[in-house]
């Protein structure tokens, strides 16, 4: 069998090098528990979590939403998880008020103290995340950061904060989907600790 393209292999091997930076990074694992003592929190109190962000982010953010309310490995009671995707609503704000504001407008509308919003950026400077990273501080809203490129003006305006390496689009997106998963697992644990038994 011939060995694989040159250029594939290529690919792998940076994506196995980013994670394990990321992985090797003890901030990690601790950003991971804090960020699922959160969604806790908020899930007990009866809050709401909003995920946003563009392009293949939001596709991450619609996966996050869909592993909540409908399940992430076992059966359980769904997340309050609110995926800012729907195209009705951002082609009107976007025809109305612009594109810089699809995602600030429902916080402003529906965004609550004790809420959370996961904010999704590869480059840390998307205008219509950090608006919403904006509209969430007005409401009380907390606010975590899945972030790349060192995370731009957005790191700054976040309670709490992860950059990933690497400097691609893909590479950065594939290690923010990872963390979701991981924070989605983690959250269960804590409230659906039987879904974990061995």
């Amino acid at each position: 069998m011939p060995d694989a393209t040159p250029h594939l292999q290529a690919a792998l091997d940076e994506a196995l090098g980013f994670l394990k930076t990321l992985a090797a990074d003890p901030e990690t694992a601790l950003f991971l528990d804090r960020s699922a003592s959160r969604v806790c929190d908020v899930i007990r109190s009866r809050g709401r979590i909003f995920i946003c962000g563009n392009g293949g982010s939001l596709s991450d953010a619609t996966h996050f939403a869909q592993n909540g309310i409908g399940r992430y490995r076992k059966n359980r009671e769904p997340f309050p998880v609110l995926v800012l995707a729907d195209p009705a609503h951002i082609t009107c704000v976007a025809n109305d008020y612009g594109f810089q504001e699809i995602f600030a407008r429902p916080l402003e509308a529906l965004g609550h103290a004790g809420d959370l919003l996961l904010a999704l950026s590869t480059s840390g400077n998307s205008e219509n995340v950090f608006r919403a990273v904006q509209a969430a501080r007005r409401r009380q809203v907390h606010v975590i950061g899945f972030l790349g490129r060192g995370g731009g003006k957005l790191k700054p305006l976040c309670d709490d904060a992860i950059v990933v390496p690497g400097t691609t689009a893909d590479r950065i997106q594939e290690l923010q989907m990872l963390l979701l998963h991981a924070l989605m697992e983690g959250a269960e644990r804590q409230l659906v600790p039987e879904n974990y038994a061995s």
